[in-house]
Parts: C-alpha cells; sequence; structure tokens
C-alpha cells in the first residue's frame, strides 16, 4: 500500500507516507501513532517533508 515515504529532521522525527489510494499519513512521534492527514488525492508516488520558517 505504501508507495511514499519519508521523514523529517525534528526530535522526534516525524514520519510521513502515502498511498496509490490518494491517502497521505504522517506520524510526529517517529512511528507510533498515525493519523491521516490527506485523502481522495492523486496516487502518491513521492512525499517531501520541510520546514516552513515564519
Amino acid at each position: 500500500m505504501r508507495d511514499a515515504m519519508c521523514a523529517d529532521d525534528c526530535d522526534p522525527t516525524g514520519v510521513y507516507f502515502g498511498s496509490r489510494d490518494g491517502s497521505l499519513f504522517a506520524s510526529n512521534d517517529a512511528g507510533e501513532a498515525w493519523r491521516q492527514i490527506a485523502a481522495h488525492l492523486p496516487d502518491v508516488l513521492c512525499v517531501r517533508a520541510a520546514v516552513i520558517a515564519e
């Protein structure tokens, strides 16, 4: 099911993955707990994490 996955450089590590059914999931505790952050997208074949500074 998973086609795209990445992690960020934060502490604790954030982990993100997308799937071919158009779902995007995130974990902000190194993969201990997950939540769906997007649905009904086209096939998710690439995921990138970025820190956005204000």
